[in-house]
């Protein structure tokens, strides 16, 4: 089913993100994982690529066996990191043999060792062309990213978040035929409304879903934040920070952090939950376990 007609449901959408592990032992432990989720009927899963495109074939092979063994619905991250229009052709063409009917359309990451992005010879050089292309040529509901905080690299002279430039980028991919938006992760619920807020008033009207990390690892989560350009809130760092000797205490501070994140987004109008695993579905489990409790599964017919 199309992201955008579970959208429409009237139920708060709740999903997942994984990445495609590098071993078959990690794709087994993952796969085994997600078909754990089954019982919580997580609305749709999604895979990313690995940097610079380097897991393709695994996401293609992980998204199939979701789908058609999991019995959950999918979504395909799919970029423009080192790869011409025909490579993506061949790409998108498996995904239909598969039945598979949504992508989210990302410009990518520069591969492993460069500083900036650059597209190849008869590749895409930013995300609206891309979905312009899955627009044109094939029948995906077609998603994308977005950053409340604004996309590090659009940046002002002066070095700042130029957040006008970076609406104007995303009204661009909406504009080419984006169905809905996922958000980069944030820690701060107000980060995400006034996002909200400047994408209505610059004529975005698609769903907007707001990326939730919970926060399992101290170190990690810097390390995540510093690289896609979120911030933490002083006081949640500090708290995390004096507890660090405590991995028990951070989990849980972490679990209770993003429980009311989530519990707060929805009250307010978010369509949904889109939830930043890193492959450990433990503490996610453990919030929408206890969101299921206040809203149920939608029943979508068969």
């Amino acid at each position: 089913m199309r992201i955008r007609e579970l959208l429409s449901s009237g139920h708060p959408c709740f999903s997942f993100e994984f990445f495609p592990p590098k071993t078959e032992a990690g794709t087994k432990a993952l796969r085994e994982s997600i078909h754990s989720l089954r019982e919580l009927e997580p609305t749709f899963v999604s895979v990313t690529y690995g940097a610079g495109g380097s897991t393709r074939d695994r996401t293609v092979g992980l998204v199939t066996d979701i789908q058609n063994s999991a019995g959950i619905e999918v979504v395909a991250h799919l970029t423009c990191v080192a790869a011409t229009s025909h490579e993506i052709e061949g790409v998108l063409q498996r995904l239909e043999v598969a039945g598979i009917e949504n992508v989210l359309a990302l410009r990518g990451d520069p591969p492993e060792g460069e500083d900036e992005f650059r597209p190849i010879r008869g590749g895409f050089g930013h995300a609206d062309e891309l979905v312009t292309f899955l627009k044109r040529c094939y029948h995906f509901c077609v998603g994308a990213a977005c950053y409340p905080e604004g996309h590090v690299e659009c940046v002002t002279a002066g070095g700042e978040r130029d957040l006008d430039r970076d609406m104007e980028h995303l009204r661009r991919k909406v504009d080419a035929g984006c169905e809905f938006l996922i958000t980069q992760l944030f820690f701060d619920n107000q980060v995400y409304r006034d996002f909200v807020g400047r994408a209505r008033k610059a004529g975005i009207g698609v769903p907007i879903i707001p990326g939730i990390m919970p926060i399992t690892n101290v170190d990690q989560v810097e390390r995540f934040t510093k690289l896609c350009g979120a911030t933490i809130p002083n006081t949640l760092l500090n708290e995390l920070q004096r507890l660090q000797g405590s991995p028990e205490a951070v989990l849980s501070l972490g679990v209770a952090h993003a429980s009311a994140q989530c519990l707060d987004l929805l009250q307010h109008g978010a369509p949904g939950v889109h939830f930043y695993t890193l492959n450990k579905s433990a503490a996610t489990r453990t919030i929408l376990t206890a969101l299921r409790t206040i809203w149920p599964p939608a029943q979508h017919p068969a």
